[in-house]
């Protein structure tokens, strides 16, 4: 028994439950946020809002959170400025990818982004660059680029993990197929 204890294992399960709690609890804040500064505060009239909450309470966010994240959006408390900014870039192999953000500094999350483009042997692309690829509305790609065998779509997953690692990040849509 010796070298650990009921508490320090304890202890370790709950930083990681609460590291992905507040990464995901984070991700709905800024959704509702947005939601409530572009449509209105009430969820009976902002469908958004609506569709934000519900999701909110599906991920056990309290209440509370909810609330703050409202009252941020209407301007009855003051909290950062989130805006929607959409990135395009091509990762290895040619595959596209839009990715949706909510920032509040569009700086810091252009340069995370670009960082990890670079690293997984892709770019970031300028406006446009690849949004002739996905439908304006529905995001489904015009047309797939097929990877040929496990290595290339590891790596293709990589990068879209990396992506979803980034907090900024809420949507990532892609044109590849197996």
């Amino acid at each position: 028994m010796s070298g650990h204890s009921k508490w320090s294992n304890i202890k370790r399960k709950k930083e990681i439950t609460d590291a992905k709690k507040s990464k995901v609890f984070s991700k709905m804040s800024r959704l509702i946020t947005v939601a409530a500064r572009d449509g209105g505060a009430d969820p009976d009239m902002n469908p958004t809002l609506r569709l934000a909450v519900d999701r909110a309470k599906q991920a056990n966010m309290p209440s509370e959170n909810i609330d703050k994240a409202i009252k941020k959006g209407s301007g009855a408390l003051e909290g950062a400025k989130f805006e929607r900014v959409v990135y395009e870039g091509y990762g290895p192999y040619g595959v596209a990818f839009m990715i949706t953000t909510l920032t509040d500094n569009r700086n810091r999350t252009v340069s995370e982004i670009k960082n990890i483009f670079s690293k997984a042997g892709g770019s970031l692309g300028t406006p446009g660059s690849t949004s002739y690829i996905f439908d304006s509305l529905t995001f489904e790609p015009s047309f797939r680029i097929a990877l040929e065998s496990e290595e290339q779509l590891k790596k293709i997953e990589n990068l879209e993990e990396a992506l979803e690692d980034q907090d900024d990040v809420q949507e990532i849509y892609s044109n590849y197929e197996l």
